[in-house]
């Protein structure tokens, strides 16, 4: 019994660390940016997810967890610039964002 209790707080803090991970992201001002990147398994993908709640229509894919995440840091930074070429506003980050 002591053993499923030590492997389940386990994967309960490995799950809080897919789920939950700040972004840093330097701009040419050299302004800090920090978006939060929800990743997850997508059994219909067959792959992980990385989504940025803050920038709408933001996310990627990737066949590992370390992939889905270098992909949504290279979209992050294209929608960043995007959004700067088009002139459309771009969101102060909120850090962790809650959702229930």
């Amino acid at each position: 019994m002591n053993y499923l209790k030590k492997n389940l707080r386990r994967f309960i803090h490995s799950l809080k660390k897919l789920l939950f991970i700040s972004f840093e992201s330097q701009s040419k001002d050299k302004k800090m940016n920090r978006y939060e990147v929800i990743i997850y398994w997508s059994k219909d993908n067959n792959a992980f997810i990385a989504e940025v709640p803050e920038l709408p229509g933001c996310a990627a894919d990737g066949a590992t967890y370390q992939e889905a995440l270098s992909n949504v840091e290279v979209i992050i930074k294209e929608w960043i610039e995007t959004a700067k070429e088009l002139g459309r506003p771009i969101p102060e980050p909120k850090g962790r964002l809650m959702f229930a």
